[in-house]
């Protein structure tokens, strides 16, 4: 366990304290702001019901299942049973970490990230039940929960085994909700 915490800390510092520069403390705090990413949701759940006008329903109820699953599953029952100090709060590296001006700094425990779990099950939702009208574009929210996520450990919220936890639960619950939809389903 004791080497965890020290790849965790040791990860976190690179990120954190040391890859840093004045474009990304600008862009990284932004990307996690629902302000932010809300709009681009609110966009494909649009497309979808313009476009896919017999199954849109199914696949927004979907795409909203997956969330609150994920949320359920990382805010209430693993951070509610898992407390884990954030670095925003841990002593420990309170001498090298750095806060953002104006960023809300979370008191509950930090395993597992929330954004992560959320974002990441998202994404693959979208992936399952997107590429084959799509192809490989879908793939391209993988990278936007990759930056939501690293924005995380970014502007210190998170440890680096937070985010993994979140995203393997995102991961697992989005590749469910999107197997029942394209097997009971399917755009069309």
């Amino acid at each position: 366990m004791q080497s965890i915490q020290q790849w965790d800390r040791m990860v976190l510092h690179h990120i954190n304290a040391q890859w840093h520069n004045s474009f990304l403390d600008g862009l990284l705090p932004a990307m996690r702001n629902p302000n932010t990413w809300l709009p681009l949701y609110l966009f494909l759940f649009l497309f979808i019901i313009i476009n896919y006008k017999k199954t849109w329903w199914q696949w927004i109820l979907l795409a909203l299942a997956t969330v609150v699953v994920c949320n359920y599953i990382s805010s209430d029952l693993l951070k509610e049973h898992i407390v884990r100090l954030r670095p925003c709060n841990d002593p420990a590296v309170g001498g090298w970490i750095r806060l953002f001006k104006g960023i809300y700094l979370p008191q509950s425990s930090g395993f597992v990230s929330s954004h992560a779990a959320n974002h990441f099950g998202m994404a693959m939702f979208f992936y399952i039940t997107l590429s084959r009208e799509f192809k490989t574009w879908p793939g391209l929210f993988f990278v936007w929960a990759f930056g939501v996520a690293y924005a995380q450990l970014y502007i210190g919220v998170h440890y680096p085994t937070d985010i993994l936890g979140g995203t393997l639960i995102g991961l697992g619950v989005g590749y469910l909700a999107g197997r029942i939809f394209n097997q009971k389903f399917g755009l069309g």
